[in-house]
């Protein structure tokens, strides 16, 4: 990092700075902590007030100013607790599309020191199910096309549908306060679900320091950006900046969706465009020239997607100013396209590294430094630490690979009702164990894999576990292994190897519509294997998924 750089964040972070950095008493561990900053996600809410009739939501053709939004929030925060009797504690789910139902459902839902749960909209049936009896809501707030995946289930708890049933919430007194009830800075706020190595979604649960942590970092990110466009002439200081306006294409049951998104966006003012269905090109460009939208932060293939359409020239996005993205890996040729197709946004383009479990993020590279350290994922942000530990538990050497580890105020509190795998992630001193491989050197995170076997497809994680034991289900297979797959748009695409039951015949068709049944459609695997061969296993009898994706031969000779 360069010596501006150093001492832009020296400044930002030190004694008396806005982002002074200090150690305090978290969960019992001393961290780093921003000396100033909001003690919960309701204080941000009641701050927003101050945005009056600019505007926060734009879906569609519907415009909400803060001050609509705040009013909405307090009537529907009267709603729930009065009709549902939702209280501190409790939990509300939410499954829907992206919508200002959503997001005002959340800040409701908080406001009252209640969690907030958000359900992957993309889940199946089966999934979903798991996922409500899980958090054990009071509540499911849901839109009715996801609503009608579970109409054949009794759910026995109260359903309110968005489209026919959210108004009696919003409505029900536009005069109302917001809650009064005590919240802590370590009291729990939101409910996210990750997928775990043993297949099933862990719910990994948030504290109201850790989200408004969050909402720091990315405030003394762009914080130093424009210190440092100032200092390069890029911005003249004298004249105000065009009006912030971010695009958000991501999931609002991700974090990059709803916490590095609608949140952070309204703690700083900043006018959110979301859109409706399907991810659309074409419509980004339309959004953003229309809009004159000046922050994106594509997830997946979102990217290339744009850079690569053939209406690209066609439209003025030169209001970009910011393009970002994390989730998965993104190559040194996607990155220059990104800088060729949107040139005002090259100076500060970045890439983030972080996870659910630490609330989003944990390090970025951007601007100057990721064109001269592409494969990197940046260094780690101010309040968090990161260390590479050995098998032993010990910090390795720098340039040495190990297991990355993070203790922040941003790490989770725990996996939802799981103390054996809580234990098992957050060890002493509250260190966050994410099962990644990577190294440091030079003070730059590099990450090497993603939890052992983890598919990221489209920024979607997925876990092969969970599709085998689907497979392995199946009468005519004996074994199943999936692995990831090289793919120049989606990162990475779902193989399975399947070895046929004795006598049986495979048919990778009738698989498809197997899993597809089952699981979420982007679990579904695109490439098959079929073989009668067993798999290779080590002495332990775990599967070498090296040897299936042919970085390896099989070193073991099978005996009868």
């Amino acid at each position: 990092m360069s010596d501006s750089w150093e001492e832009i964040e020296a400044q930002l972070t030190g004694c008396g700075g806005p982002f002074e950095v200090v150690e305090e008493d978290v969960l019992g561990q001393s961290m780093q902590v921003f000396a100033s900053r909001m003690p919960s996600l309701r204080v941000m809410l009641e701050s927003s007030a101050a945005f009056g009739d600019a505007e926060y939501i734009v879906y569609e053709d519907r415009r909400i100013t803060f001050a609509e939004h705040l009013e909405l929030v307090r009537s529907t925060a009267a709603a729930l607790r009065s009709a549902y009797g939702v209280s501190k504690g409790d939990r509300v789910a939410i499954l829907a599309a992206n919508c200002p139902e959503w997001i005002i459902a959340f800040w409701a839902v908080t406001s009252l020191g209640a969690i907030a749960v958000g359900l992957n909209g993309w889940w199946s049936a089966g999934e979903l199910i798991f996922g409500i009896d899980d958090c054990d809501p009071v509540l499911l707030i849901g839109d009715a096309r996801r609503l009608e995946r579970l109409s054949a289930c009794d759910l026995s708890i109260p359903v309110v549908e968005i489209e026919s049933g959210f108004d009696e919430l919003s409505g029900f007194d536009k005069h109302a306060a917001l809650p009064d009830t005590p919240i802590a800075e370590d009291d729990p706020a939101c409910l996210l679900y990750t997928s775990g190595t043993t297949g099933r979604p862990k719910g990994a649960l948030s504290s109201h320091r850790a989200i408004v942590g969050l909402v720091g970092i990315q405030f003394f990110h762009g914080a130093r950006l424009m210190v440092k466009a100032m200092q390069d002439g890029i911005v003249d200081a004298s004249q105000p900046p065009p009006p912030n306006c971010n695009l958000i294409n991501n999931p609002l049951f991700h974090v990059s969706g709803l916490y590095a998104g609608a949140v952070a966006m309204l703690a700083g003012g900043v006018k959110t465009v979301w859109m409706k269905g399907r991810f659309d090109p074409l419509r980004v460009m339309q959004i953003i020239e229309r809009e004159k939208v000046t922050a994106w932060a594509p997830m997946g293939s979102m990217s290339y997607r744009v850079v690569n359409h053939p209406s690209l020239a066609d439209y003025d996005l030169s209001s970009l100013r910011t393009v970002g993205s994390g989730g998965a890996p993104m190559s040194k040729d996607m990155q220059q396209k990104l800088r060729e197709a949107f040139p005002r946004a090259a100076a500060s383009m970045g890439l983030g590294y972080g996870l659910t479990e630490c609330t989003a993020l944990a390090a970025m590279n951007f601007g100057d430094e990721l064109e001269r350290y592409p494969d990197s994922a940046g260094r780690p942000l101010p309040t968090v630490q990161v260390e590479i530990r050995g098998d032993d538990g010990e910090a390795v050497p720098q340039g040495e690979e190990g297991e990355v580890c993070i203790r922040s105020p941003l790490v989770m509190l725990e996996y939802w009702r799981r103390p054996r795998e809580t234990a098992e992630t957050i060890r002493a001193g509250r260190w966050l164990h994410t099962g990644d491989i990577g190294r440091l050197e030079d003070g730059r995170l590099y990450i090497e894999s993603r939890k052992r076997d983890l598919i990221l497809r489209a920024a979607e994680n997925v876990y092969p576990v969970e599709i085998e034991q689907c497979l392995e289900l199946h009468p005519a297979v004996a074994e199943a292994a999936v692995i990831g797959v090289p793919h120049e748009e989606l990162g990475q695409e779902v193989k399975a190897v399947v070895v046929a039951a004795e006598g049986a015949v495979l048919d990778s068709a009738e698989l498809r519509d197997w899993v597809a049944g089952r699981l979420a459609y982007f679990k579904v695997p695109a490439h098959w294997e079929l073989r009668t061969q067993a798999l290779p296993r080590n002495a332990a009898g775990k599967v070498m998924k090296h040897v299936l994706r042919g970085d390896a031969s099989n070193p073991f000779v099978e005996q009868g």
